[in-house]
């Protein structure tokens, strides 16, 4: 709870007069007051009432001050409490800071610095808990939960993240470009043991060969032109969390060595200094090469390859898992009626079709892609084939049909009507003057293929 909230402050104290001014500056400052004259009255509160806060004296008939602390970490397990002591008993607040409390204040109080001491402490819990929230929030994003996928391989896949999510071993993610190799990557972070420390993404294909060292390892000022201060690597970034090494398979050669160096050793040297200094990370490795076969050409170190493929995950291009796609399409509109405001309420069925029915040769990437091109352009209506960027492709795209003669010419009748139709924004003399036929062939047409009904783009005409 914000403490612009009206937060509820329990104050326990059997002075009657300090009980009274300092329950009046609480209030004055928005806070919902439950005045107690001693510890039996604050217990019985506590009890009933939800409380955000507690500010106590621990010298109180009843139910003394210690013992009040030990019921509210039961009754109130987030509340923060405050203790009152008499000058010279600190050593009794420090003993009462060791059941909970989180702060102490001498007698006699200035009440200004109970509230400035109040309202950071609570700030702090605030923050700590919007923390925790947003924590929790991108592990379900990014966890296995967030994951989209109906085929029994991707499902296995995600099995096997769950299974390694809770060791520091290294990981090997293979596929195509597009497949989604860091969101698996993220998912493992996230799910396991690391997911409360940094995620650090680097692009080995993007790294300059003359500073790879800097830029994993750090720098200290002044070792090369431009180093004007010192700087910390990818490795220290990541140190407790994941370390993601995209492209591994562009990094040169010659930078391979010191990066085997550094994950057998678990240290990193800075450029420019002598000392090691330790670090603890998970290594995940992505690539779209053939590993093996970059070794027998020399073009990737053998010793590497065995240091990072301590766990192989290998991702099917989309194509082979068609059953995942009517998911994802799903996510993705979902996703983008969010970013674009929109109502789209996803894909006819002859879209979807269509969909399924592509190579998908840029795999995820390029669906969502397509998926966010086409939601843009339906708007607050349904997607159709006319909206699709890969409908030009679909016919050619398309498995061998078993289908009949007959069948498949009524097909390709209907879909390149549609087609005409589209492009002439359903105007039907137009469409029929294309496709070389009177306007009364059109009608019949349409009405022969069922699409007689098919719906009219914005700016079309009847």
């Amino acid at each position: 709870m914000s403490i612009m909230a009206e937060a509820t402050i329990l104050l326990a104290d059997d002075e009657a007069t300090l009980r009274t001014n300092l329950a009046q500056v609480l209030d004055e400052e928005g806070f919902n007051v439950i005045a107690c004259k001693d510890g039996s009255e604050a217990l019985r509160a506590l009890k009933t009432q939800p409380v955000d806060a507690i500010i106590t004296d621990l010298r109180m008939p009843g139910v003394p001050g210690m013992e009040l602390i030990d019921h509210a970490k039961k009754l109130a397990p987030d509340a923060v409490i405050i203790v009152i002591t008499a000058f010279g008993e600190v050593e009794t607040a420090v003993e009462a800071m060791k059941k909970g409390a989180r702060d102490y204040i001498c007698k006699p109080l200035i009440f200004d610095e109970v509230i400035f001491r109040l309202k950071r402490l609570m700030a702090h819990d605030d923050l700590a808990r919007e923390n925790r929230v947003l924590r929790e929030q991108i592990r379900q994003s990014h966890g296995v939960s967030g994951m989209v996928c109906s085929s029994p391989v991707m499902r296995s896949i995600r099995d096997t993240i769950s299974r390694i999510a809770h060791t520091m071993s290294n990981v090997l993610i293979c596929g195509e470009s597009g497949t989604g190799k860091e969101v698996l990557a993220r998912a493992l972070h996230y799910e396991g043991i690391t997911k409360e420390r940094p995620f650090v993404p680097v692009n080995c294909g993007g790294l300059t060969e003359s500073l790879i060292e800097s830029e994993l390892f750090g720098h200290r000022r002044g070792t090369f032109t431009g180093a004007d201060r010192d700087r910390i690597g990818y490795f220290e970034a990541a140190d407790g969390g994941t370390l993601f090494l995209d492209e591994i398979g562009n990094l040169p050669h010659a930078s391979q060595a010191i990066l085997l160096r550094a994950i057998e050793e678990k240290a990193i040297i800075r450029v420019g200094e002598t000392h090691a200094r330790p670090v603890n990370i998970r290594v995940v490795a992505a690539t779209n090469r053939d590993l093996e076969r970059a070794i027998e050409d020399d073009g990737f170190r053998e010793d590497l390859y065995y240091r990072l493929n301590v766990i192989r995950i290998t991702v099917p291009p989309l194509r082979e898992r068609p059953d995942d796609i009517p998911p994802l399409i799903e996510h993705f509109v979902e996703k983008y009626r969010r970013e674009i405001n929109c109502q789209c309420a996803g894909f006819d069925d002859e879209a979807m079709d269509a969909m399924c029915r592509h190579r998908w040769r840029g795999n995820v990437r390029e669906l969502e892609n397509v998926v966010e091109r086409a939601v843009i352009f339906a708007g607050d209506r349904l997607v159709t084939l006319s909206d699709l960027s890969i409908a030009a492709n679909a016919d050619r795209m398309a498995p061998i049909s078993t289908t009949d003669l007959r069948a498949a010419t009524r097909d390709f009748e209907k879909r390149h009507i549609m087609k005409v139709l589209a492009h002439m924004d359903n105007n039907k003399a137009a469409t029929a003057d294309a496709l070389g036929i009177g306007l009364s062939s059109l009608y019949r047409k349409m009405e022969e293929l069922d699409i007689s009904k098919a719906p009219v783009p914005a700016g079309g005409q009847a």
